[in-house]
Protein backbone atom coordinates (compact mmCIF):
# COMPACT_ATOMS: atom_id res chain seq x y z
CA UNK A 1 0.00 0.00 0.00
CA UNK A 2 1.15 3.34 -1.31
CA UNK A 3 2.19 6.06 1.82
CA UNK A 4 0.63 8.95 1.82
CA UNK A 5 2.55 11.62 0.36
CA UNK A 6 3.06 13.88 3.55
CA UNK A 7 4.44 10.96 5.23
CA UNK A 8 6.94 10.19 2.36
CA UNK A 9 7.90 14.01 2.25
CA UNK A 10 8.87 14.18 5.93
CA UNK A 11 10.42 11.00 6.22
CA UNK A 12 13.06 12.35 3.25
CA UNK A 13 13.20 15.85 5.02
CA UNK A 14 14.51 14.05 7.75
CA UNK A 15 17.12 12.00 5.99
CA UNK A 16 18.19 15.32 3.94
CA UNK A 17 18.62 16.99 8.11
CA UNK A 18 20.59 14.68 9.51
CA UNK A 19 22.92 13.95 6.09
CA UNK A 20 23.40 17.35 5.45
CA UNK A 21 23.90 18.97 9.21
CA UNK A 22 27.18 17.40 10.01
CA UNK A 23 29.07 18.02 7.13
CA UNK A 24 28.05 21.83 7.37
CA UNK A 25 29.83 22.05 10.29
CA UNK A 26 32.78 20.86 9.20
CA UNK A 27 34.68 24.27 9.06
CA UNK A 28 34.54 24.10 13.07
CA UNK A 29 37.18 21.14 12.90
CA UNK A 30 39.42 23.07 10.78
CA UNK A 31 41.12 25.09 13.81
CA UNK A 32 41.28 22.57 16.98
CA UNK A 33 42.69 20.00 14.21
CA UNK A 34 45.42 22.78 12.58
CA UNK A 35 46.21 23.83 16.36
CA UNK A 36 46.29 19.75 17.99
CA UNK A 37 48.80 18.75 14.66
CA UNK A 38 50.36 21.62 13.36
CA UNK A 39 48.82 21.61 10.93
CA UNK A 40 48.43 24.40 7.39
CA UNK A 41 45.18 24.69 6.41
CA UNK A 42 45.84 22.97 3.13
CA UNK A 43 45.68 19.44 5.16
CA UNK A 44 42.19 20.22 5.97
CA UNK A 45 41.00 21.71 2.76
CA UNK A 46 42.20 18.77 0.51
CA UNK A 47 40.56 16.18 2.99
CA UNK A 48 36.94 18.96 2.47
CA UNK A 49 37.92 19.05 -1.38
CA UNK A 50 38.33 15.22 -1.50
CA UNK A 51 34.94 15.05 0.31
CA UNK A 52 33.50 16.92 -2.20
CA UNK A 53 34.86 15.60 -5.05
CA UNK A 54 34.02 11.82 -4.06
CA UNK A 55 30.06 13.05 -3.11
CA UNK A 56 29.87 14.40 -6.46
CA UNK A 57 31.77 11.29 -7.99
CA UNK A 58 29.64 8.61 -6.22
CA UNK A 59 26.32 10.12 -6.96
CA UNK A 60 25.53 9.39 -10.30
CA UNK A 61 26.71 5.57 -9.42
CA UNK A 62 24.87 5.39 -6.34
CA UNK A 63 21.81 7.21 -8.25
CA UNK A 64 22.41 4.40 -10.88
CA UNK A 65 22.29 2.03 -8.21
CA UNK A 66 19.03 3.02 -6.79
CA UNK A 67 17.68 3.59 -10.09
CA UNK A 68 17.94 -0.27 -10.97
CA UNK A 69 17.34 -2.11 -7.78
CA UNK A 70 15.68 0.38 -5.52
CA UNK A 71 16.55 3.42 -2.90
CA UNK A 72 16.53 2.10 0.76
CA UNK A 73 19.65 -0.26 0.55
CA UNK A 74 21.68 2.58 -0.99
CA UNK A 75 21.21 4.70 1.54
CA UNK A 76 21.62 2.37 4.30
CA UNK A 77 25.21 1.88 2.67
CA UNK A 78 25.87 5.38 2.54
CA UNK A 79 24.55 6.12 6.40
CA UNK A 80 27.13 3.40 7.79
CA UNK A 81 30.17 4.60 5.40
CA UNK A 82 29.73 8.27 6.24
CA UNK A 83 28.96 7.58 10.08
CA UNK A 84 31.96 5.57 9.98
CA UNK A 85 34.23 8.48 8.63
CA UNK A 86 33.13 10.77 11.35
CA UNK A 87 33.64 8.68 13.87
CA UNK A 88 37.32 7.67 12.55
CA UNK A 89 37.78 11.39 12.23
CA UNK A 90 38.41 11.58 15.59
CA UNK A 91 41.15 9.22 15.46
CA UNK A 92 42.97 11.16 12.35
CA UNK A 93 46.10 11.82 14.13
CA UNK A 94 47.75 12.22 10.60
CA UNK A 95 47.49 13.87 6.80
CA UNK A 96 46.64 10.53 5.29
CA UNK A 97 43.95 9.48 7.93
CA UNK A 98 42.16 12.98 7.90
CA UNK A 99 41.91 12.43 4.17
CA UNK A 100 41.09 8.66 4.54
CA UNK A 101 38.16 9.60 6.80
CA UNK A 102 36.98 13.34 6.08
CA UNK A 103 37.27 13.25 2.58
CA UNK A 104 37.36 9.73 1.44
CA UNK A 105 34.31 7.99 3.75
CA UNK A 106 32.71 10.92 4.53
CA UNK A 107 32.21 11.82 0.54
CA UNK A 108 31.06 8.10 -0.95
CA UNK A 109 29.02 8.11 2.09
CA UNK A 110 27.09 11.48 1.43
CA UNK A 111 26.74 9.89 -1.80
CA UNK A 112 25.20 7.50 -0.91
CA UNK A 113 22.70 9.01 1.55
CA UNK A 114 22.22 12.85 1.15
CA UNK A 115 19.20 14.60 -0.79
CA UNK A 116 19.83 14.01 -4.15
CA UNK A 117 18.68 10.71 -3.61
CA UNK A 118 15.86 11.85 -1.70
CA UNK A 119 14.84 14.01 -4.59
CA UNK A 120 15.43 11.37 -6.76
CA UNK A 121 12.70 9.21 -4.64
CA UNK A 122 10.43 12.16 -3.92
CA UNK A 123 10.55 12.29 -8.28
CA UNK A 124 9.74 9.11 -7.92
CA UNK A 125 7.09 8.14 -5.60
CA UNK A 126 5.02 11.62 -5.00
CA UNK A 127 2.72 12.49 -6.90
CA UNK A 128 2.82 15.39 -9.66
CA UNK A 129 1.17 17.93 -7.87
CA UNK A 130 3.38 17.06 -4.52
CA UNK A 131 6.84 16.92 -6.28
CA UNK A 132 8.07 20.90 -6.47
CA UNK A 133 6.55 21.30 -2.67
CA UNK A 134 8.69 18.14 -1.94
CA UNK A 135 12.03 19.28 -3.68
CA UNK A 136 11.18 22.37 -1.84
CA UNK A 137 10.72 21.11 1.57
CA UNK A 138 13.78 18.27 1.21
CA UNK A 139 16.26 21.10 0.48
CA UNK A 140 14.78 23.13 3.40
CA UNK A 141 15.19 20.41 5.53
CA UNK A 142 18.95 19.95 4.47
CA UNK A 143 19.12 23.78 5.06
CA UNK A 144 17.43 23.04 8.69
CA UNK A 145 20.79 20.57 9.23
CA UNK A 146 22.71 23.54 8.47
CA UNK A 147 20.95 26.24 11.09
CA UNK A 148 21.06 23.72 13.86
CA UNK A 149 24.57 21.73 13.36
CA UNK A 150 27.29 24.47 13.16
CA UNK A 151 25.71 26.36 17.14
CA UNK A 152 25.77 22.37 18.04
CA UNK A 153 29.19 21.75 17.17
CA UNK A 154 31.11 24.99 18.14
CA UNK A 155 29.10 23.96 21.80
CA UNK A 156 30.10 20.52 21.50
CA UNK A 157 33.77 21.22 20.55
CA UNK A 158 33.84 23.43 23.44
CA UNK A 159 32.45 20.85 25.92
CA UNK A 160 33.86 18.05 25.16
CA UNK A 161 36.33 18.66 22.57
CA UNK A 162 36.67 17.80 18.91
CA UNK A 163 36.76 14.07 19.06
CA UNK A 164 34.01 13.17 20.76
CA UNK A 165 31.85 15.69 18.57
CA UNK A 166 32.97 14.03 15.78
CA UNK A 167 31.93 10.82 17.43
CA UNK A 168 28.60 12.08 18.59
CA UNK A 169 28.16 13.08 14.93
CA UNK A 170 29.03 10.02 13.36
CA UNK A 171 26.35 8.24 15.71
CA UNK A 172 23.38 10.56 14.60
CA UNK A 173 23.71 8.62 10.87
CA UNK A 174 22.33 5.73 12.06
CA UNK A 175 19.11 7.87 12.60
CA UNK A 176 18.63 7.52 8.34
CA UNK A 177 18.28 4.01 8.55
CA UNK A 178 14.56 3.77 9.92
CA UNK A 179 13.50 7.01 7.64
CA UNK A 180 14.66 5.51 4.63
CA UNK A 181 12.16 2.52 4.58
CA UNK A 182 9.27 5.20 3.54
CA UNK A 183 11.17 5.97 0.77
CA UNK A 184 11.00 2.59 -0.56
CA UNK A 185 11.42 2.56 -4.57
CA UNK A 186 11.73 -0.89 -6.51
CA UNK A 187 13.56 0.17 -9.20
CA UNK A 188 13.09 -0.34 -13.24
CA UNK A 189 13.84 -3.78 -12.95
CA UNK A 190 9.39 -5.14 -13.13
CA UNK A 191 7.92 -1.80 -11.98
CA UNK A 192 6.31 1.22 -14.02
CA UNK A 193 6.15 3.99 -11.52
CA UNK A 194 8.80 5.83 -13.39
CA UNK A 195 8.52 8.13 -16.48
CA UNK A 196 10.51 7.53 -19.22
CA UNK A 197 11.24 5.12 -21.86
CA UNK A 198 12.72 2.00 -21.23
CA UNK A 199 16.07 2.50 -21.60
CA UNK A 200 19.76 1.20 -20.87
CA UNK A 201 21.94 3.09 -18.44
CA UNK A 202 24.34 3.95 -21.20
CA UNK A 203 20.90 5.50 -23.05
CA UNK A 204 20.08 7.52 -21.18
CA UNK A 205 23.35 8.58 -20.61
CA UNK A 206 24.14 9.47 -23.64
CA UNK A 207 20.93 11.24 -24.56
CA UNK A 208 21.63 13.50 -21.54
CA UNK A 209 25.14 14.31 -22.83
CA UNK A 210 23.67 15.21 -26.39
CA UNK A 211 21.40 17.08 -25.33
CA UNK A 212 22.62 21.29 -25.04
CA UNK A 213 20.28 22.44 -22.11
CA UNK A 214 21.34 19.04 -20.07
CA UNK A 215 25.00 20.60 -20.32
CA UNK A 216 24.16 24.57 -19.56
CA UNK A 217 22.48 22.75 -16.67
CA UNK A 218 25.46 21.00 -15.38
CA UNK A 219 27.97 23.38 -16.29
CA UNK A 220 26.35 26.11 -14.05
CA UNK A 221 25.23 23.55 -10.99
CA UNK A 222 29.59 24.04 -10.87
CA UNK A 223 29.21 27.52 -9.14
CA UNK A 224 26.90 26.88 -6.62
CA UNK A 225 29.21 24.30 -5.23
CA UNK A 226 31.87 26.02 -5.73
CA UNK A 227 30.53 29.01 -3.59
CA UNK A 228 29.03 26.42 -1.14
CA UNK A 229 31.63 24.48 0.43
CA UNK A 230 34.38 27.41 0.13
CA UNK A 231 31.95 29.38 2.33
CA UNK A 232 30.89 26.27 4.64
CA UNK A 233 34.76 25.46 5.24
CA UNK A 234 36.37 28.75 5.11
CA UNK A 235 33.85 31.27 6.84
CA UNK A 236 34.99 30.62 10.27
CA UNK A 237 38.45 30.64 9.88
CA UNK A 238 37.49 33.89 7.40
CA UNK A 239 35.75 35.40 10.45
CA UNK A 240 38.45 34.86 13.31
CA UNK A 241 41.38 35.88 11.05
CA UNK A 242 39.15 39.70 10.12
CA UNK A 243 38.79 39.91 14.27
CA UNK A 244 36.00 37.97 15.47
CA UNK A 245 35.35 35.40 17.51
CA UNK A 246 34.25 31.41 17.01
CA UNK A 247 30.94 32.64 17.79
CA UNK A 248 30.25 34.87 14.89
CA UNK A 249 31.39 31.97 12.29
CA UNK A 250 28.70 29.64 14.01
CA UNK A 251 25.76 32.42 14.24
CA UNK A 252 26.95 33.31 10.11
CA UNK A 253 26.85 29.70 9.44
CA UNK A 254 23.38 29.28 11.70
CA UNK A 255 21.72 32.42 9.78
CA UNK A 256 22.49 30.78 6.37
CA UNK A 257 21.09 27.66 7.27
CA UNK A 258 17.85 29.35 9.08
CA UNK A 259 17.13 31.93 5.84
CA UNK A 260 17.67 28.94 3.30
CA UNK A 261 14.76 27.21 5.04
CA UNK A 262 12.32 30.34 3.63
CA UNK A 263 14.68 30.50 0.49
CA UNK A 264 14.46 26.66 -0.48
CA UNK A 265 10.56 26.44 0.07
CA UNK A 266 10.40 29.43 -2.10
CA UNK A 267 12.15 28.67 -4.69
CA UNK A 268 9.91 25.26 -4.66
CA UNK A 269 6.99 27.02 -4.96
CA UNK A 270 8.05 29.27 -7.63
CA UNK A 271 9.78 25.97 -9.70
CA UNK A 272 6.29 25.29 -9.89
CA UNK A 273 5.01 28.72 -11.32
CA UNK A 274 7.38 30.54 -13.62
CA UNK A 275 10.21 29.96 -15.53
CA UNK A 276 13.34 27.76 -14.15
CA UNK A 277 16.12 29.54 -16.06
CA UNK A 278 15.13 32.75 -15.54
CA UNK A 279 14.95 31.75 -11.61
CA UNK A 280 18.39 29.91 -11.95
CA UNK A 281 19.70 32.78 -13.56
CA UNK A 282 18.36 35.17 -10.87
CA UNK A 283 19.77 33.20 -8.30
CA UNK A 284 23.42 33.11 -9.28
CA UNK A 285 23.22 37.07 -10.45
CA UNK A 286 21.87 37.44 -6.81
CA UNK A 287 24.44 35.86 -5.20
CA UNK A 288 27.45 37.63 -7.53
CA UNK A 289 26.40 41.28 -6.01
CA UNK A 290 25.80 39.68 -2.13
CA UNK A 291 29.31 38.58 -2.29
CA UNK A 292 30.91 41.03 -4.21
CA UNK A 293 29.48 43.84 -1.44
CA UNK A 294 30.06 41.39 1.41
CA UNK A 295 34.40 41.28 0.34
CA UNK A 296 33.71 45.18 -0.55
CA UNK A 297 33.55 46.67 3.27
CA UNK A 298 34.57 46.30 6.42
CA UNK A 299 33.84 42.86 8.08
CA UNK A 300 32.20 42.99 10.98
CA UNK A 301 29.88 40.72 12.95
CA UNK A 302 26.78 42.58 11.72
CA UNK A 303 27.80 42.70 8.10
CA UNK A 304 28.56 39.11 8.72
CA UNK A 305 25.14 38.05 10.10
CA UNK A 306 23.39 40.29 7.31
CA UNK A 307 25.33 38.47 4.64
CA UNK A 308 24.33 35.21 6.45
CA UNK A 309 20.97 36.26 5.99
CA UNK A 310 21.28 37.08 2.69
CA UNK A 311 22.95 34.33 1.01
CA UNK A 312 21.08 31.48 2.93
CA UNK A 313 17.86 33.20 1.14
CA UNK A 314 19.46 31.88 -2.15
CA UNK A 315 21.64 28.90 -0.98
CA UNK A 316 19.92 25.90 -1.91
CA UNK A 317 17.68 27.84 -3.86
CA UNK A 318 19.41 26.33 -6.95
CA UNK A 319 18.73 23.08 -6.34
CA UNK A 320 14.62 22.82 -6.87
CA UNK A 321 14.75 24.25 -10.31
CA UNK A 322 17.76 22.29 -10.92
CA UNK A 323 16.29 18.63 -10.57
CA UNK A 324 13.00 20.13 -11.72
CA UNK A 325 14.60 21.08 -15.15
CA UNK A 326 16.16 17.05 -15.15
CA UNK A 327 12.56 15.32 -14.57
CA UNK A 328 10.82 18.00 -16.98
CA UNK A 329 14.09 16.92 -19.69
CA UNK A 330 14.33 13.08 -19.50
CA UNK A 331 11.11 11.76 -16.78
CA UNK A 332 11.94 9.86 -13.58
CA UNK A 333 13.14 6.60 -14.69
CA UNK A 334 17.01 7.83 -13.97
CA UNK A 335 16.61 10.95 -12.71
CA UNK A 336 18.76 9.56 -9.58
CA UNK A 337 21.68 8.83 -11.85
CA UNK A 338 21.45 12.25 -13.96
CA UNK A 339 20.63 14.42 -11.12
CA UNK A 340 23.69 12.59 -10.03
CA UNK A 341 26.12 13.60 -12.63
CA UNK A 342 24.63 17.37 -12.65
CA UNK A 343 25.63 17.24 -8.93
CA UNK A 344 28.96 15.88 -9.63
CA UNK A 345 29.36 19.24 -11.15
CA UNK A 346 28.42 20.92 -7.90
CA UNK A 347 31.03 18.71 -6.00
CA UNK A 348 34.10 19.07 -8.63
CA UNK A 349 33.31 23.46 -7.94
CA UNK A 350 32.61 22.51 -4.28
CA UNK A 351 36.63 20.28 -4.24
CA UNK A 352 38.25 23.27 -6.08
CA UNK A 353 36.25 26.07 -4.10
CA UNK A 354 37.43 24.07 -0.65
CA UNK A 355 41.14 23.23 -2.15
CA UNK A 356 41.81 26.96 -3.42
CA UNK A 357 40.58 28.50 -0.17
CA UNK A 358 43.63 26.88 1.97
CA UNK A 359 46.27 26.61 -1.03
CA UNK A 360 45.60 30.22 -1.80
CA UNK A 361 45.45 31.62 2.07
CA UNK A 362 48.80 29.79 2.64
CA UNK A 363 50.47 31.25 0.01
CA UNK A 364 48.88 34.94 0.33
CA UNK A 365 47.16 34.55 3.72
CA UNK A 366 43.92 36.21 2.44
CA UNK A 367 40.99 34.49 1.05
CA UNK A 368 40.32 37.31 -1.69
CA UNK A 369 41.81 36.14 -4.98
CA UNK A 370 39.03 33.17 -4.08
CA UNK A 371 35.74 35.50 -2.76
CA UNK A 372 36.58 37.63 -6.24
CA UNK A 373 36.22 34.18 -8.15
CA UNK A 374 33.22 32.88 -6.52
CA UNK A 375 31.88 36.84 -7.37
CA UNK A 376 32.63 35.92 -11.76
CA UNK A 377 31.63 32.41 -11.84
CA UNK A 378 28.40 34.19 -9.95
CA UNK A 379 27.63 35.82 -13.30
CA UNK A 380 29.23 33.17 -16.08
CA UNK A 381 26.28 30.69 -14.52
CA UNK A 382 23.58 33.06 -14.84
CA UNK A 383 24.19 33.57 -18.41
CA UNK A 384 24.80 30.31 -19.21
CA UNK A 385 21.39 29.26 -17.83
CA UNK A 386 19.67 31.35 -19.93
CA UNK A 387 19.77 29.55 -23.40
CA UNK A 388 18.65 26.27 -21.57
CA UNK A 389 14.80 25.25 -23.09
CA UNK A 390 12.22 24.05 -20.58
CA UNK A 391 11.05 21.06 -22.35
CA UNK A 392 11.19 17.42 -22.62
CA UNK A 393 13.76 15.98 -24.67
CA UNK A 394 13.00 15.26 -28.18
CA UNK A 395 12.59 11.57 -28.68
CA UNK A 396 11.23 9.18 -32.17
CA UNK A 397 8.01 8.01 -31.91
CA UNK A 398 7.84 4.20 -30.75
CA UNK A 399 8.02 2.06 -33.84
CA UNK A 400 4.19 0.54 -34.33
CA UNK A 401 4.43 -3.04 -35.28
Amino acid sequence: MALPALVIVAAGCVIAMITFGPRSAFGFFLIPMSREFGWGRDVFGIAVALQNLLWGLGSPFAGAVADRFGTVKVLWAGALIYGAGLALMAYAHTPGMLHLTAGVLVGFGLSACSFNLVLAAFGKLLPVQWRAVGFGAATAAGSFGQFLFPPLATGLIDSVGWQQTALIFGASLLLVMPFSIALATRGTSGHAEAEGPHQSIAGALGEAFRHPSYVYLVLGFFTCGFQLAFITAHMPAFLVDEGMTSEVGAITLALIGAFNIAGSLAAGVLTGRMSRKWLLAFIYAARGVAIALFVMFPVTPLSSYLFGAVIGLLWLSTVPPTSALVMLMFGTRYMAMLYGFAFFSHQLGGAIGVYLGGVLFDATGSYAWVWWMAVALSFASALVNLPIKEQAVARPAPAVS
